[in-house]
């Protein structure tokens, strides 16, 4: 008997509509699963309450989501074959990075699934749900995700298309944490991410370094940053006082080539962390984490 742990946090997939437009619905999505789970399969499903849309996701929410995973694998004496992450569409990439950050090493897949279109809409949720209760049978251990009738890697992938069913894409190169399973927690902390754009002023990177404990910087290219002295002295002056930097590139692969550009060498100059070829969601969740 193959056990798999379903954890429902809300999203596009289990809302239905309302008389204020589409709404969660509680239920939808056990009635759904159970039409289509396959024989021999025995589901645990846990549903957040309220269920979320996936722009009120955070850090927190990560946390509930990780705890049961640990708890089913600390119980399941071998009879867990996976789990499966129900989502929203639209921070996605955030939780697909915080997850295999946090859980790094699994030795069982766990599957986020989301949909565009809701359950007995017509669209694609019936399609990714069942794509991910394949996944959670037969996929290799690490977390993953099932859309558009692709398994990509969960921690790689950037939402680059608002409304197609084919909306994420999966980034390459993206470098894998090498663990042993040891589930991670996410405490509280002032995170953000940070792009450094044309005409951006010392003074007011500044201020949004102030309250911050870390941040991820989107610079541009391989590795450049407007060649300003004041902003390379903001930059300097947040390490110096405990915030921890890193750096991203604002193109979606390639990565950073530190000393490619002389444009770039303030940041390293300030031991701006190099990024590497991180997305931007993979930085900010291996810095919450202190994987950086």
């Amino acid at each position: 008997m193959c056990k798999i742990l379903v954890i429902h946090t809300g999203g596009t997939i289990g809302m239905a509509p309302g008389p204020d437009g589409l709404a969660p619905a509680p239920g939808l999505l056990e009635a759904a699963l159970h039409r289509i789970a396959p024989e021999g399969v025995t589901l645990e499903v846990i549903s957040f309450d309220p269920l979320l849309d996936s722009a009120d996701i955070g850090p927190a929410h990560w946390n509930q989501m990780i705890d049961p995973i640990a708890a089913a694998l600390r119980g399941a004496e071998g009879g867990l074959c996976g789990a499966i992450i129900t989502h929203g569409t639209d921070t996605m990439s955030y939780t697909g990075a915080a997850l295999e950050a946090a859980l790094a090493g699994c030795p069982v897949p766990v599957v986020l699934c989301g949909a565009m279109v809701p359950l007995e809409m017509g669209g694609d949720a019936e399609a990714n749900l069942a794509l991910a209760l394949e996944l959670a049978q037969s996929a290799a251990p690490g977390v993953w995700l099932a859309f558009a009738g692709q398994q990509m890697r969960a921690g790689a992938v950037v939402k680059a298309q608002s409304s197609e069913a084919d909306a994420f894409r999966e980034v390459p190169d993206l470098p894998c944490i090498d663990s042993v399973f040891g589930p991670r927690r996410f405490a509280p902390r002032e995170l953000a991410i940070l792009t450094l754009t044309p005409g951006l002023s010392a003074t007011a990177l500044a201020a949004m370094l102030a309250p911050l404990d870390g941040a991820v910087l989107r610079v541009f290219g391989s590795g450049t940053m407007r060649n300003d002295p004041a902003l390379a002295c903001v930059l300097a002056t947040a390490i110096a006082q405990g915030c921890k930097l890193v750096a991203v590139s604002q193109c979606e692969a390639g990565g950073l080539e530190p000393g490619t550009y002389a444009a770039g060498a303030a940041l390293w100059h300030a031991r701006v962390i190099n990024g590497g070829t991180l997305t931007p969601e993979a930085a900010l969740a291996r810095l919450w984490l202190d994987l950086i």
